[in-house]
C-alpha cells in the first residue's frame, strides 16, 4: 500500500516525537511517549479525506513538538 504525502508527514511527525522523547531524562521518557500516543489517538477519527483538518493538526503537532523538545522541558503530564 502506498502512502499519500500527508500520511507520510503524519508518520514522520510521530517518529520525530518519539525521537525527541529519547532526549529527555530517562525517568520522564514514558510520559512523553504516552502523551504523543494519546495526542495521535485523539485524531484517529478524522476522515482521511479531510485535508484541512489534517493539515491543521499537523501544524498544531509541530508547534507542540517544538515547545516540548526544548531542553528546558523535563517532564510532561
Amino acid at each position: 500500500m502506498r502512502l499519500s504525502g500527508l500520511q507520510k508527514e503524519v508518520l514522520g511527525l510521530y517518529r520525530h516525537c518519539l525521537r525527541e522523547s529519547r532526549k529527555k531524562p530517562e525517568a520522564t521518557r514514558p510520559h512523553f511517549k504516552a502523551f504523543a500516543r494519546s495526542e495521535f489517538a485523539k485524531s484517529l477519527s478524522v476522515d482521511k479525506r479531510d485535508f484541512a483538518a489534517i493539515e491543521f493538526l499537523l501544524r498544531k503537532g509541530k508547534r507542540q513538538l517544538e515547545v516540548y523538545s526544548s531542553p528546558g522541558t523535563k517532564d510532561i503530564r
